[in-house]
């Protein structure tokens, strides 16, 4: 019987009249509400169980048919005025699903206007406003106290599902990890996380410490594939270290975000300490030109972050696109449950999420004893692999690469001497996912060793990154490791990598001599999984980025300041020295 919207206001220029439209609440009057029942969708293709809406939320993922998605601007939901909409389509059938506004010209002022009212030093640092350090660990409570319910965990998981297709588990792991981050830092967390540390001086009265210092006006800018997860994360490590962002998220996921913004609103985080805007990439582009942040964070492809990072002078943190590697050693466990479980491993980091993961496996090196008769570990890939269907979103849609691109991409592979289509290659049966998505199933292509390294062109080729379910595979001999690590020294992506063995030496042979971010090593070993318990992120590059850790934050989200104290007493014999 509550009403669940409020009026929204439209920017309009001085002298010009308001207008409005329908927008949901920033911030609802109590705490606790009732939550609405609704019945599951089978055109969504979901988990199977009852649907329910949190009160604080103004979209049903079951019932998306073009609504409107909000901008967040100066503590008020608004829309621009006259501005024109980014349809976006259900990725699964083409259908209206959202109307996304792209906000351009004189809109962009007041998002430009907010990033220049913010002090370098912050909205809060250890010497000022300190209270909001407690103020975000008790936000970060209340957060974690609604995503601990069930009903809460399942809307974010449709939500997820419905714009960026993946499976319940994949989403639901991804509402876990953001779930989990929160609890990390509720409490005291948020101002440990500004913990300084002091060194003796020279003399009696000199004292240096050392604190972690804001940036000020700061934006992120995240992808489609991790809608939730990379989002809350960053922008809650922004806020924690005293930083006031403007947020962009891919606009065909955007409305995960804005629903988030109402729960942290909720759960009491400030209305005006965060900007959240829809808008193109040209228009982020000219905002972050006029509105000069000091820093901005930008998860996406290399091709942006280079662009960004020439017109930003440097003053850049980047997760980019990653190529990711794995080597599998000669010494394949000995029993099947192993063998089982290592191959299973492949097939997930190579194609959960229908490969849309910056972490996901897009090169597999197997020792030739990974190949023999009992163990052939490409076919036990592409029986693992057949197993994915679109019905439960195993496999889905591509949201980035179309299946012309796929094709074009594994023609110009099988003209490389000695390579062939190991499985794959086809379209999924009977989809009815739009053509401006791609639809692949499960593909690798195998490319032998000496051939990736036989011409530039061969080697440009095969590490290139398509943003969905494909893999190259190759075997080696225990003599060409010398030509793998060349194969590592050559790349330029460094974000994850897996070393998957048992033998010390072997293992690190190769850590020793690779610089990937995020490595994991032994049987167990992977190249995704992002969890919030240990860093994720590149490295070789001053620019790379963290995320999820409290050595991340503090490395994304502040600088080092040195304050040196040094008050006296003048020593009782000094006297004035000569000049020099």
């Amino acid at each position: 019987s509550q009403n669940r919207h409020t009026r929204c206001v439209f920017w309009s220029p001085p002298g010009e009249r308001e207008t409005t439209t329908t927008c949901a609440p920033t911030t609802p009057t109590t705490m606790m509400r009732g939550i609405v029942a609704r019945g599951a969708s089978r055109a969504m293709q979901m988990h199977a169980r009852e649907m329910s809406v949190p009160a604080w939320a103004d979209k049903d993922p079951e019932k998306l048919e073009g609504d409107l998605v909000c901008n967040l601007v100066s503590g008020e939901w608004k829309l621009p005025p006259g501005c024109t909409f980014e349809e976006v389509q259900d990725p699964l059938d083409g259908k209206p699903m959202l109307r996304v506004p792209l906000t351009r010209g004189k809109a962009l002022q007041e998002y430009a206007e907010n990033m220049h009212q913010v002090p370098k030093h912050g909205m809060h640092n250890p010497k000022k406003n300190p209270e909001r350090y407690l103020m975000y660990g008790d936000v970060t409570a209340n957060l974690v106290g609604e995503m601990r319910k069930p009903e809460v965990a399942d809307y974010f998981s449709k939500l997820i599902q419905r714009v960026s297709p993946k499976s319940y588990v994949q989403a639901m792991g991804e509402v876990s990890v953001t779930t989990r981050f929160l609890e990390n830092f509720c409490g005291d967390q948020v101002r440990f996380l500004a913990r300084s540390f002091g060194v003796p001086g020279d003399h009696n009265g000199q004292f240096s410490n050392g604190y972690r210092w804001p940036y000020g006006p700061v934006a992120i800018i995240t992808p489609f594939n991790f809608p939730l997860e990379i989002p809350v994360l960053q922008l809650m490590g922004s806020l924690y270290m005293g930083n006031r962002p403007v947020l962009k998220v891919d606009s065909k996921v955007s409305v995960v975000m804005e629903q988030m913004l109402k729960l942290m609103h909720h759960c009491g985080v400030p209305a005006k300490d965060v900007d959240f805007i829809n808008t193109g990439g040209a228009e982020m582009n000219e905002l972050l030109m006029t509105g000069n942040p000091r820093t901005v964070l930008f998860t996406g492809s290399k091709r942006v972050a280079e662009k960004l990072s020439a017109d930003l002078h440097g003053r850049l943190s980047v997760e980019d696109a990653g190529f990711d590697w794995k080597v599998l050693g000669p010494d394949v466990p000995k029993t099947e449950k192993e063998i089982e479980y290592v191959s299973y491993v492949c097939d997930q980091d190579a194609y959960a999420c229908s490969g849309q993961k910056c972490s996901a496996q897009s090169l597999l090196f197997m020792h030739k004893e990974w190949t023999k008769q009992g163990v052939d570990l490409e076919q036990r890939l592409a029986k693992l692999a057949s197993r994915r269907e679109l019905s439960n979103l195993t496999i889905g849609p591509t949201l980035t690469v179309t299946n012309e691109r796929t094709y074009s991409h594994i023609e110009k592979l099988l003209k490389i001497p000695g390579a062939r289509l190991a499985f794959g290659g086809k379209e999924i049966p009977g989809h009815t996912i739009p053509r401006e998505y791609g639809a692949m199933l499960p593909t690798a292509v195998f490319v032998p060793l000496d051939q990736i390294l036989a011409s530039q062109d061969n080697f440009d080729l095969v590490t290139t990154e398509i943003f969905g379910p494909f893999q190259i595979i190759t075997e080696y001999a225990d003599e060409d490791v010398p030509k793998i690590l060349q194969i590592f020294e050559k790349m330029d992506a460094h974000l994850t990598a897996g070393v998957v063995s048992s033998d010390p030496v072997f293992v690190n042979n190769f850590v020793g001599q690779t610089v990937n971010g995020t490595t994991y090593v032994g049987l167990r070993a992977r190249t995704t999984g992002a969890p919030q318990n240990h860093w994720f992120g590149p490295a070789g590059d001053p620019r790379a980025a963290g995320i999820g850790t409290p050595e991340a934050i503090q490395k994304v989200w502040s600088s080092h300041r040195e304050v040196i104290s040094d008050v006296g007493p003048v020593a009782a014999d000094w006297t004035l020295p000569a000049a020099s």
